[in-house]
């Protein structure tokens, strides 16, 4: 599948893109990003969450490692590795995640569990442009 890229001038429009990613999302599809801290990670798993329905208030799990938000029909699943050196039981933790119906599962900082995720999983790299400005590269998903 090819890569689209898109520029996004704003955390409005980083969360915007989330949203309209969402809506094309299967029942359990998995995410992974890729970016530097302060890239835009969380913002765009903010829109995802908007766009499945997610109420609560979306924040980055870089201290709790997981965060999981109930939607209308799916369950987001959010995990972030990037304070892991060994990730151990979440490993399984993650592991059952990708196997529960309902779910979407989004994973960042996943180096360390790459033999983990779904040969079919979507990938999405963030890379600063400016200050505000962000390049979004999304391969495994047509938008």
């Amino acid at each position: 599948m090819n890569i689209m890229t898109f520029t996004v001038a704003s955390e409005k429009e980083m969360q915007n893109l989330g949203e309209r990613l969402a809506k094309k999302l299967s029942s359990s599809s998995v995410i992974e990003l890729i970016g530097d801290v302060g890239a835009g990670k969380t913002t765009l798993v903010k829109g995802i969450g908007r766009g499945l329905g997610v109420t609560d208030t979306i924040q980055s799990p870089s201290y709790t490692i997981f965060c999981r938000y109930d939607a209308n029909e799916k369950s987001l699943h959010h995990y972030d590795f990037y304070r892991l050196q060994d990730t151990g039981l979440v490993s399984f933790d993650l592991e059952e995640s990708l196997h529960t119906q309902n779910t979407v599962t989004v994973v960042e900082w996943g180096d360390s569990i790459k033999g983990i995720l779904p040969e079919n999983h979507v990938t999405i790299r963030i890379t600063p442009i400016s200050d505000d400005e962000r390049q979004v590269d999304i391969k495994g998903i047509q938008l």
